[in-house]
């Protein structure tokens, strides 16, 4: 087991009733579909085969976030360790069914009205599934933050419901769920980390795939996947992908 590394994530707040709209400041083809944002990648590719690096490192967050985490090597020679993560506390937070998430500045809400009101049934008819819970970009649309909810027996075929996201299989077992076949892995974690009476594990993904470099942070909470994502060109993460990997890793549910 590699060494613990701590994730500086905060509980999410209490908020039993969610409004539809963000409370915050910000505006926030199996293969072609999955280029233009990470958690389409993760939901599209349940079928896919791919192999992740073995080692993974546990983390537990005490308290708010501190100081970002010390990570430890993967195992996999030349992939590089979970890169930097920024102190995201004076980031907008935004709420929505059962998660948040932090929104880095500028960043815009760009979630069509007709995805707010996909879910609803009128009359009988079938609802409509909503393709994301939430989902920004920035200024000039390159970079995209989204979030994803998925039942979680849709992503593994179970007959009990998935009380973590270990239910789904280990890291690496898991990875055939959330990273597509072909891409290349950079980093593959288990991060666990401590609400308030429990200790929750996420799986955290990085990868690139047709020029695109993702960041995916996942879990399991009352039979739901939650998928949070961030995806840039490989030629922008350089610059910027310390503050979406922050995004991604800020990912919390209640």
């Amino acid at each position: 087991m590699a060494p613990a590394a701590l994730l500086p994530l905060a509980p999410l707040p209490h908020h039993p009733n969610p409004p539809r709209r963000p409370l915050c400041r910000c505006g926030a083809s199996r293969r072609g579909f999955t280029v233009h944002t990470a958690i389409a990648i993760a939901s599209a590719s349940a079928s896919a085969s791919v192999s992740a690096p073995t080692a993974a490192a546990e983390a537990t967050s005490p308290s708010p976030p501190p100081s970002p985490p010390t990570q430890t090597p993967s195992s996999n020679p030349g992939s590089p360790v979970l890169g930097g993560i920024a102190n995201t506390r004076s980031w907008s937070q935004y709420y929505g069914s059962g998660f948040s998430i932090r929104v880095p500045p500028s960043f815009d809400d760009i979630l069509e009205p007709e995805e707010y009101n996909a879910g609803m049934t009128y009359y009988g008819d079938k609802a409509k599934p909503r393709a994301y819970a939430a989902r920004f970009a920035s200024p000039d649309r390159d970079e995209l933050i989204s979030v994803v909810i998925k039942p979680s027996n849709q992503l593994k075929i179970t007959f009990l419901e998935a009380k973590d996201i270990t239910d789904l299989g280990t890291l690496k077992e898991a990875s055939k769920i959330f990273v597509p076949a072909g891409a290349k892995v950079f980093s593959a974690r288990t991060i666990r980390v401590k609400e308030e009476e429990d200790i929750r594990t996420y799986y955290f993904y990085e990868f690139s795939l047709d020029k695109q470099h993702v960041a995916v942070m996942a879990t399991v909470n009352s039979g739901k996947t939650y998928i949070a994502g961030a995806t840039a060109p490989e030629m922008k993460w350089g610059d910027d992908g310390v503050k979406l990997r922050s995004a991604a890793v800020s990912l919390s549910v209640s």
